[in-house]
């Protein structure tokens, strides 16, 4: 099936008249310069480009991948580890041909992929400015690198653009994604849109130097006190996808932002805790992804 590009830009933007670009649905004019809950308008803000070698092995690889960070988020998560480009919306406004000749300047430099990071209120934004950079000879893949709350609309009209999808699971139940991250119906939501980036990208594809090419890679951080969330995600994850999703086990948690607001945010992760979720991981035959060292 051929894709209108085009179209499906032009439907993006017109999701921003009274905006329904994420799942919380706000309904205000950012085109005409309202605010949304995202506190952005039709603008676009970065905190930073530049080439990234933090990222799973088949997304940095050897060369890095060309991390386009945006600001502000549609979540408000208290542990947030991003907080002063998610939260408080450090950055500067560039245009959409800025970030065309961003996305090519980072290919130039030998990035195997363009990461865009925290994409999701920039959606038609970023849909644009892909389809004008590919007109101009970028060949990279596009990397969408989320919360993991998605509006499936959104993520329909983003088809053919994005290549690879790296979104986060992060609560098995909406209590306690409404405690730590301010949104009621996560669960839910989350679950559609991992589908729905499922069926347009498929299994994780790499090539033969290891890079990857196309498909989804699923984060989940594990949080101190909360291993039973953990293991419920990993179960949602096999019975909901495929066990053979490629999943990105992070240990990185540190006590930022507002998690002083819960006493089990107050520490870093155990090496027991970690343990006992990489040793369900085991036990669910999940075989495919990462794991990080806990120091």
């Amino acid at each position: 099936m051929m894709i209108n590009f085009e179209d499906n830009i032009e439907k993006l933007y017109s999701m921003m008249d009274k905006c329904v670009i994420c799942p919380r649905k706000c309904g205000v004019n950012r085109n005409a310069g309202q605010k949304g809950f995202c506190k952005t308008t039709d603008k676009i803000f970065i905190a930073s480009s530049n080439i990234h070698t933090g990222e799973e092995p088949p997304i940095s690889a050897k060369n890095g991948s060309g991390a386009i960070f945006f600001s502000n988020c549609t979540l408000q998560c208290v542990f947030c580890q991003n907080y002063p480009i998610s939260q408080f919306g450090n950055g500067r406004e560039i245009s959409i041909d800025d970030l065309v000749e961003m996305m090519l300047d980072l290919q130039n430099r030998g990035a195997h992929n363009i990461n865009f990071v925290t994409p999701t209120h920039y959606s038609a934004q970023i849909a644009k400015s892909v389809y004008l950079a590919r007109k101009k000879e970028l060949k990279i893949p596009i990397l969408y690198n989320c919360s993991g709350y998605e509006n499936v609309k959104t993520l329909k009209l983003l088809e053919g653009i994005v290549d690879i999808y790296l979104p986060d699971i992060k609560y098995s139940d909406n209590e306690t994604a409404f405690k730590y991250s301010g949104v009621k119906n996560y669960v839910e939501v989350n679950q559609s849109a991992l589908k729905e980036m499922r069926r347009q990208v498929g299994d994780l594809v790499v090539d033969c130097n290891g890079v990857a090419k196309k498909g989804i890679i699923i984060r989940h951080l594990v949080l101190p006190g909360n291993i039973e969330n953990t293991k419920k995600v990993l179960y949602l994850i096999a019975k909901e996808l495929s066990r053979k999703t490629f999943i990105s086990l992070m240990a990185q948690y540190h006590p930022a932002y507002k998690s002083d607001k819960f006493q089990e945010l107050l520490r870093s992760l155990t090496e027991e805790e970690y343990e006992e979720a990489l040793n369900y991981l085991k036990l669910l035959n999940m075989e495919d992804g990462w794991v990080q060292n806990l120091n």
